[in-house]
């Protein structure tokens, strides 16, 4: 019995021991057939991935966005809350030195002024409001030697027409003739005014944020480089906007004056030197248009608020060409049709109130919706209502309630604009 449960158990632990072997070495037939069976258990998963299987694999998983939303989350605050917290900031603690020390303030005139003389225009950057900064260098410095015109371009209403009529105060300007009214023919004239040889008067002129929607656009950029390249013509201008060298290319920030060029002939350009004028003063007076009861400002509905109630919008001819060019077929003959009567309404009326206030010269909607039907436009409420929304949301169309009769609907372009948009719109067609 011993001798047979001896050998059963030298068998037993040779057999183990074979297993063992086997599974320590194995063949080529057996770990082949083993990683067939990974495979075929997880047919998702590669053996061996490569770089480019890793971003595919990677573009295909699902991006986890947050919900939250950080105006959700913290409101804005109310005039209450922003009282005590303005009251709560003290005293200015921190000044540059351009404000502190008079010598700093006095070298930083003095080189200024011989840039300017030198055939240089200025841009001033740097944290904090360099309005007060600005308007000293012109008080003590430009005033004495030439013509000084300050212009606050930071103003929600401010446009480039403000900014040459102010140079057109400038006693001799108007005696030059104006072909039109244009903002063109009004830089030209002013360089024509400045570049008479017998000339020796200079204009210095002081911009605050030249940064501003107003003039960022390129009309206003290209009246403004017929400006800056006048001999006689020196700006001074203040930026705050983080982007605002992309205003220009390099070209245009490099190109020099030339007494013997002046206006189209000498292309665009703006000469720029840069100084960092970093003041830390709050831009109190620069934000005094904005709403502070709220984060982010209100700029945008108080000049959409101003717009309804007086009947004027800040929208440009271009900005409308651009929603137009987007609309439906439909939607763009239903805009022609409240141009052509709104026109109509203005050239018929006589000289009584307001020539701004367009709410006069409103259509109804129900005469709006009549109209439509009548030229196959909007065969219902809903869909005229959905023609409009498109308007209404770039501000391209304005309404109001007026009592007993019903919404009036108009658009916010004086009859200038609006004819010369009216005439683009149909030479398109």
């Amino acid at each position: 019995m011993s001798d047979s449960e001896s050998v059963a158990s030298d068998s037993t632990s040779g057999s183990s021991s074979e297993n063992e072997t086997s599974n320590a070495l194995p063949t080529p037939s057996a770990s082949k057939r083993q990683r067939q069976q990974r495979v075929a258990q997880q047919p998702g998963e590669m053996i061996v991935q490569t770089a480019f299987d890793a971003y595919f694999k990677h573009m295909a998983s699902r991006a986890q966005t947050s919900t939250n939303i950080y105006s959700s989350l913290i409101p804005p605050l109310s005039a209450e809350e922003y009282a005590d917290a303005s009251s709560s900031f003290g005293p200015q603690k921190f000044q540059s030195e351009l404000l502190v020390s008079q010598t700093s303030r006095a070298s930083l005139f003095q080189r200024l002024l011989l840039e300017l003389q030198e055939g240089f225009n200025i841009i001033c950057y740097g944290y904090g409001s360099k309005r007060t900064l600005l308007n000293d260098f012109a008080i003590e410095s430009c005033s004495y030697v030439g013509n000084v015109v300050v212009v606050n371009a930071f103003q929600p209403h401010f446009g480039l027409k403000d900014l040459l009529s102010c140079i057109e105060k400038i006693p001799g300007v108007d005696s030059l003739t104006l072909p039109s009214s244009s903002v063109e023919n009004q830089s030209r004239r002013i360089c024509d005014f400045f570049a008479r040889p017998s000339s020796k008067q200079h204009l210095y002129l002081i911009i605050h944020n030249i940064d501003s929607p107003a003039l960022r656009l390129s009309k206003a950029q290209t009246c403004l480089s017929m400006l800056a390249l006048n001999p006689k013509i020196h700006i001074v201008a203040s930026v705050d906007h983080i982007n605002a060298s992309l205003l220009w290319s390099s070209s245009e920030q490099s190109t020099r004056k030339d007494a013997q060029e002046v206006g189209v002939l000498a292309g665009r350009g703006f000469s720029w030197l840069w100084h960092d004028m970093t003041t830390l003063i709050p831009y109190d007076f620069e934000l005094s248009h904005a709403d502070r009861s709220s984060i982010s400002g209100v700029s945008g509905n108080l000049r959409k608020r101003d717009a309804i109630q007086n009947g004027i919008s800040t929208i440009s001819e271009t900005a409308a060409l651009h929603v137009l060019a987007s609309v439906t077929a439909k939607a763009k003959k239903l805009f022609t049709l409240m141009a052509e009567r709104q026109l109509e309404t203005i050239v018929a009326a006589t000289s009584s109130g307001p020539v701004d206030d367009l709410q006069q010269y409103a259509i109804g909607y129900d005469t709006l919706y009549q109209a439509a039907r009548t030229d196959f436009i909007a065969t219902n409420d809903t869909a005229l209502r959905a023609l409009l929304g498109e308007f209404r949301d770039h501000d391209l169309v304005v309404g109001a309630q007026q009592g007993s009769s019903g919404e009036i609907l108009w658009i916010p372009m004086r009859k200038e604009r609006l004819a010369k948009l009216l005439s683009t719109l149909k030479t398109s067609e």
